[in-house]
């Protein structure tokens, strides 16, 4: 048996036993289990050639994951900005690896509206410390989202919008809007189901070579 296919195991067996610990209310299980997916995630794309860019993106992932088991504002806050600094490195990856598709264009409206809208409905149910860290944080979030549907096409793009919709669950407890039912799962399986699907979209996008990316630097000249 391979190392991706161990890792690829791995993996699951972590996100089956964190949903399932979700599922029940088993908070141990989850507290286990969830700091155990990025790493494990980011290994077998690593062992997949993945650009350095993606694994950094997963591991950002994985301090914001980790930061996010204490319930306090300080960590929310650091959770946040580590989750930030992840879609950083998926918004310079994309722009590096993607290209422009047909329709792109359109797409940047649909998310600014989405995004307007959604701030604007959040922020009288937030803590006032919170609203402006909540804003700047939810632009990043959609223009990584609206960046991965536009450059890399409907996987990435499936990845990026199932974050917005976890990322936005986890915003209306915070701001105490009506939940579903076991919240921390929908949010959980959100999340895993969109950071699979983005690293399925970026590995399936084929790499610019050293002599494409020279060729490019050589044509641009030095300035």
């Amino acid at each position: 048996m391979s190392a991706k296919s161990v890792l690829r195991g791995l993996f699951a067996l972590a996100a089956a036993v964190d949903l399932l610990s979700l599922a029940v209310g088993f908070e141990p299980g989850h507290a286990v289990a969830k700091p155990l997916l990025m790493p494990l995630l980011a290994a077998w794309a690593a062992r997949r050639d993945a650009p350095r860019l993606l694994v950094a993106a997963l591991l950002c992932g994985w301090g914001g994951d980790a930061l996010l088991l204490f319930d306090a504002d300080a960590a929310f806050l650091a959770g946040m900005a580590s989750f930030a600094a992840g879609h950083v490195c998926y918004l310079v990856l994309f722009l590096r690896v993607g290209r422009s598709r047909a329709g792109s264009l359109l797409l940047a409206p649909c998310y600014a509206v989405a995004l307007i809208t959604t701030v604007v409905l959040l922020m009288p149910g937030l803590p006032a410390q919170l609203r402006l860290p909540v804003a700047v944080y939810s632009t990043l979030l959609t223009a990584m989202a609206c960046t991965a549907a536009a450059r890399l096409g409907p996987v990435a793009g499936a990845g990026g919008a199932l974050f917005l919709l976890s990322d936005t669950l986890i915003a209306t407890g915070v701001a105490h809007w009506p939940q579903p039912p076991r919240p921390d799962l929908w949010i959980m399986l959100t999340y895993l189901a969109a950071q699979v699907l983005l690293v399925r979209g970026s590995l399936g996008e084929p790499r610019p070579t050293r002599e494409q990316t020279d060729g490019r630097r050589a044509f641009a000249g030095p300035g």
